[in-house]
């Protein structure tokens, strides 16, 4: 290290005369938070040693003390053994000076062919290609948590709801396996973004490249990327992966949220449709007959915090100019919250939902009144060549009758219904109940028994669940 950059106290302290002010330090570090990148920085930082050396930019010997002394460190952090020291910024920082202590002159020469700039775009796509994985399996587990529960309640029948108002009748189980569905394109979208993450930056340097022989398609095959990056400059100020993952974390937490806000419902008593376990439910502090939802409250109230991470970042990219500025510093932040919320959100909800249960008689019940099987009227008699515009006019008279007396659409007779048209014969009454409404809905992805099984094998199957 130079004089003046001992007097600075900084690796990069060459053209300073002064040490960086206490307060400066204290701004600008994220050591507190990118620590949790060291892994992914220690096998980055391993595979550059190697390729130095393989290009004879350092000798082999160095390479191998590199390689050991970077192995030596992971163990200490692993092992909570290892100082991190604010002074120095960042993880990166803290790992390369604390080599450089252990192994002299080799550690120093590390940096060679690189930047921080390339670095730290190395890291954060290795620790997000990691996570991507991690992600998949917690959707996986909550996908196996809903299939579960619709093969449980296979053939019960509930209201569907449009504008919150009792629509139709369908099964629990096809209610159910729309959030199989959610969170399956949930997994495609991470998966797909994944790729795009998964392309080497190591090579870019500042942002111009460098004019040393790196073997950057070595680095990448050591890494298991699956390219390299294309051009430099928008390599090192690029954050439109991040941007990218933090939108498939809100769209997942938004679709958790969704889910909450039914089970919030349900629970309630105006509901009653489901049970929550007593163990993941709360009292009150004043009221002793409370049983509150507070699990599904919570992951419906921490949408808005994952979503907020996407904009934050949004906010930093939206006007920074090429290439590398220090306001990406702040994606870090904003990536960790947003994914240690997710992973939360998404554990707990595959233990609730093995741990609720279904009042499958209360969702029955719930079925009658409100003329929900009235759109049935309307098809039976397109079925009889009736133009569906006036069958839904004629239907739509029916409804009033019956809302003028007070009485449901199967409560009226034969001869009652037939004054509104002559189509009318005595097989409607297999329609006007709310199990000839449900079977009779076998279009692809209906809610007929017949669809919703096959529906339901399908997802077993897909998901492994025998």
């Amino acid at each position: 290290m130079t004089d003046s950059a001992k007097k600075s106290g900084k690796l990069w302290g060459g053209r300073f005369s002064e040490a960086t002010a206490a307060s400066v330090e204290a701004f600008t570090e994220s050591i507190s938070y990118d620590w949790r990148l060291y892994h992914h920085d220690i096998k980055g930082s391993k595979a550059h040693a190697r390729m130095l050396a393989k290009q004879g930019l350092i000798t082999g010997s160095e390479a191998e003390a590199i390689v050991q002394g970077l192995t030596e460190i992971e163990r200490e952090i692993e092992n909570n053994t290892f100082v991190f020291r604010p002074e120095l910024e960042d993880i990166h920082m803290n790992i390369e000076q604390a080599l450089t202590e252990r192994i002299g002159a080799a550690g120093e020469k590390l940096h060679t062919a690189r930047s921080r700039n390339d670095q730290v775009a190395l890291d954060i796509r290795l620790y997000l290609r990691d996570q991507g994985t991690e992600l998949d399996t917690l959707l996986a587990d909550v996908q196996k948590a809903f299939t579960r529960q619709a093969r449980t309640c296979l053939g019960a029948i509930m209201p569907g709801y449009t504008h919150m108002q009792r629509a139709q009748p369908v099964l629990l189980s096809h209610h159910l396996l729309a959030y199989v569905e959610m969170f399956g394109r949930d997994r495609e979208r991470m998966q797909d973004c994944v790729k795009r993450i998964n392309i080497m930056p190591l090579g870019s340097a500042a942002l111009a490249g460098t004019g040393l022989p790196v073997d950057r398609e070595f680095v990448a095959r050591e890494l298991g990327f699956s390219a390299v990056t294309a051009n430099s400059m928008d390599t090192t100020a690029d954050r439109d992966f991040a941007l990218e993952f933090l939108f498939c974390l809100t769209t997942i937490q938004l679709h958790l949220s969704r889910m909450s806000e039914e089970l919030v419902l349900w629970s309630s008593k105006e509901f009653e449709f489901i049970q929550i376990g007593d163990r993941y439910c709360t009292g009150s502090s004043i009221m002793p007959q409370k049983k509150n939802p507070d699990i599904p409250e919570l992951i419906r109230g921490k949408a808005g915090r994952v979503a907020g991470a996407l904009v934050a970042l949004l906010m930093t990219v939206k006007g920074l100019p090429l290439t590398y500025n220090r306001d990406l510093q702040e994606d870090k932040e904003q990536i960790f919250d947003a994914l240690d919320t997710v992973k939360a959100s998404l554990s707990i909800t595959a233990e609730l939902l093995a741990n609720s249960k279904f009042n499958t008689d209360r969702m029955k019940k719930a079925c009658y009144g409100g003329f929900m099987t009235a759109t049935d009227i309307a098809d039976y008699l397109v079925k009889k060549n009736m133009p569906f515009r006036k069958a839904h006019g004629v239907v739509g008279t029916i409804v009033a009758l019956c809302q003028k007396r007070d009485i449901e659409l199967e409560e009226l007779t034969l001869q009652e219904l037939q004054q509104f048209s002559d189509l009318v014969e005595a097989d409607i009454f297999d329609v006007l109940s709310v199990e000839g409404s449900v079977d009779s809905r076998t279009s692809a992805g209906g809610t007929a028994g017949v669809r919703v099984t096959e529906a339901l094998e399908r997802a077993e199957q897909q998901l492994g669940i025998a």
